[in-house]
C-alpha cells in the first residue's frame, strides 16, 4: 500500500535522492523549511518504509567491472525447493546486482556485472552447478544509455 506523502516530503526525497550526504540544514534551505520539521519527515518516512538504507553508488567500469550482462532464465522448475535454492544461489552471487522473477516467456531475468566475459563464464558454470535451468540467455551491454536511482516523484 502506497504512503501518503504531501509536496513538502515529495522535496526532501527528491533532495535525498540527488544527494544524501547533503547536511539537514541544505536540504531545509533548497526546500523552504527549518531544519527540526525536515527532520521529523524524513524520521516518519524512514519509520514508513518510504526510506531505506542509505549507502553510497560506485563506478562499476573505475572498480574494472567493465562488462555487464543481463542473463535471460528459463527454468522447466517451479517448486517451492528449487526456487528456494535458486533465490538463495542469486543473494549469494556478489555480481548478481539486481533479478526479476518475469510474466511470459522467459522466468528470471539477471543484471549481473562482472570485469568480462571469462569472469561472466565462471558466474555461469558456478550458478549451473547449483540449481538446474533449462536454459539461459546473456546478453552483453554494449553501452548503458540510462541509469538512475532516482524514483518519479
Amino acid at each position: 500500500m502506497a504512503v501518503r506523502l504531501d509536496d513538502m516530503d515529495r522535496k526532501i526525497l527528491s533532495q535525498l535522492q540527488e544527494d544524501a550526504s547533503q547536511s539537514l540544514d541544505e536540504i531545509a534551505r533548497k526546500v523552504g523549511s527549518s531544519k527540526t520539521p525536515v527532520w521529523n519527515r524524513i524520521r516518519k518516512m524512514k519509520d514508513l518504509g518510504v526510506i531505506g538504507r542509505q549507502t553510497v553508488l560506485l563506478d562499476a567500469e573505475a572498480l574494472g567491472l567493465e562488462a555487464c550482462f543481463f542473463v535471460l532464465i528459463r527454468t522447466s522448475e517451479h517448486e517451492s525447493d528449487w526456487q528456494r535454492r535458486f533465490l538463495e544461489t542469486l543473494r549469494a552471487r556478489p555480481e548478481v546486482l539486481e533479478a526479476h522473477r518475469l510474466a511470459g516467456d522467459i522466468d528470471y531475468i539477471l543484471k549481473v556485472r562482472v570485469k568480462n566475459a571469462r569472469a561472466y563464464d565462471q558466474f555461469y558454470q558456478a550458478l549451473i552447478s547449483e540449481v538446474k535451468i533449462h536454459n539461459v540467455t546473456a546478453l552483453l551491454s554494449m553501452e548503458e544509455i540510462k541509469s538512475t536511482t532516482l524514483l518519479p516523484l
